[in-house]
């Protein structure tokens, strides 16, 4: 596992860069793990659900009752969420890629703002949030140690290329733990 820069953890498991493949796809290829539309189960019990992008709105406020335009004024997309059931967590995961200098610099900065609005919308359903980047390797460069450190600061997060299972409070399949 690897966080902040920091190796350590137990388990190989963890959500693989964007471009690699997306979370419903990662989860699905899992051990005793599968995903049927957007529903994520684990030894055949519903532990959480997934979406991307507009379908967070069109179906998973939907089915809340939540109409965001009562509580926002422009709509979030997030590249993946998921309702962990477990813990009743919604994580807001923003993969970030950079090849070279540019605007995602600064779009890290806007995860305290992002996070309250999310925040704003799970109100009325009493779901808490997190909110996660999932960034590549340009972003270990230390001229965002900075930005990074505000990430923290700001009770966000941020991993390197993939987020461990158990950071989402979902279950790890045993044959996947390292001793």
């Amino acid at each position: 596992m690897i966080k902040s820069g920091k190796g350590g953890g137990n388990t190989r498991t963890g959500l693989v860069f964007e471009g690699k493949t997306d979370l419903s796809t990662f989860l699905g290829q899992q051990p005793h793990y599968r995903v049927v539309e957007h529903d994520v189960f684990y030894n055949d019990e519903k532990v959480a659900e997934v979406y991307k992008k507009h379908n967070f709105y069109s179906i998973f406020l939907n089915k809340l009752g939540i109409d965001w335009a009562q509580y926002i004024s422009k709509k979030l997309l997030p590249d993946d969420s998921i309702f962990v059931l477990l813990n009743n967590v919604l994580f807001i995961i923003e993969c970030k890629h950079q090849e070279v200098a540019g605007s995602v610099d600064e779009k890290l900065q806007t995860c305290d703002f992002k996070k309250k609005q999310y925040k704003k919308l799970m109100a009325p359903a009493n779901i808490d949030v997190e909110y996660i980047y999932l960034l590549d390797e340009w972003f270990r460069d230390p001229k965002y140690k900075d930005v990074l450190d505000y990430i923290h600061s700001v009770d966000c997060d941020y991993y390197f290329e993939y987020i461990p299972l158990v950071r989402l409070g979902l279950p790890v399949p045993p044959e996947l733990i390292e001793d």
